[in-house]
């Protein structure tokens, strides 16, 4: 009768233990695929190819976004090959930064490929001569806003807060700062404008009275933020510029 009792026993004792035994090895590796899935990190795109004007300050601004993705936990990829510009590469990105492009940087398939990003949600962020690009197509025109028209030689001048938003939060009603200021041409009527230049605190500006410097908008689906902050290198170890710039790019990434 005891050896019977014990067959009975030790089967239904070992499926018990073997029973706990799965449950604190496999909810382990679920919990943790779960949390990982939560905190996803976020993915953005570094592009700078030239096709005109090079921008020596290129490697700098490279730099900076690395530390600024480094500290906000961003993945971030830096090229100039335009291939990258296809539709199933892009989906991985949460905003494209266009760091001081020129000229005509992509192809017809690529072209297509932005297009559909921005469809699909995606976030744009131009810097400084990504307004120096594109100008055989309307459509990019229209995403950032406005083409490069001229600039006068470097100098400092008063940027006017225009708009309260992220990107603009921390400079107070005006900030004076050195770099290159582009005049534009083409300016779309849509743009939400965030900071002017005050054309009389510098040389060189034919804008008259509104002279936009940054601005955003929401466009074709997705987000667009644009500086014309952004061509010296000493514009990339500065702070102001560099949250302004910051905060830009998270404003317009893919949720």
């Amino acid at each position: 009768m005891k050896l019977l009792l014990l067959l009975f026993i030790s089967p239904v004792l070992a499926f018990t233990a073997l029973q706990n035994t799965d449950k604190s090895t496999i909810n382990h590796p679920l919990n943790h695929i779960k949390n990982s899935t939560q905190n996803t990190r976020k993915s953005i795109l570094v592009f700078s190819a030239t096709r005109g004007f090079r921008h020596a300050s290129i490697p700098d601004g490279i730099k900076a976004l690395q530390l600024i993705a480094a500290r906000n936990n961003w993945e971030l990829t830096a090229t100039e090959d335009s291939s990258i510009f296809n539709t199933e590469a892009l989906k991985k990105f949460h905003a494209i930064v266009l760091l001081n492009t020129t000229g005509n940087v992509f192809g017809k398939n690529e072209e297509a490929a932005l297009q559909q990003y921005m469809q699909l949600g995606g976030g744009i962020a131009g810097i400084h001569a990504a307004a120096d690009c594109e100008y055989d197509w309307p459509w990019y025109n229209q995403l950032i806003g406005g083409y490069f028209e001229s600039h006068p030689a470097i100098q400092s001048a008063t940027i006017l807060v225009k708009e309260k938003h992220p990107s603009t939060a921390h400079l107070g009603s005006s900030w004076i700062h050195k770099d290159e200021w582009y005049n534009y041409k083409s300016v779309s009527p849509a743009i939400k404008v965030l900071l002017e230049l005050d054309e009389k605190s510098y040389q060189g500006g034919k804008m008259g009275n509104s002279h936009p410097i940054a601005w955003y908008q929401d466009f074709g689906g997705g987000k667009m933020f644009y500086t014309g902050l952004g061509h010296t290198s000493e514009a990339y170890q500065d702070e102001k510029f560099l949250m302004h710039v910051e905060n830009g790019i998270r404003e317009v990434m893919r949720k």
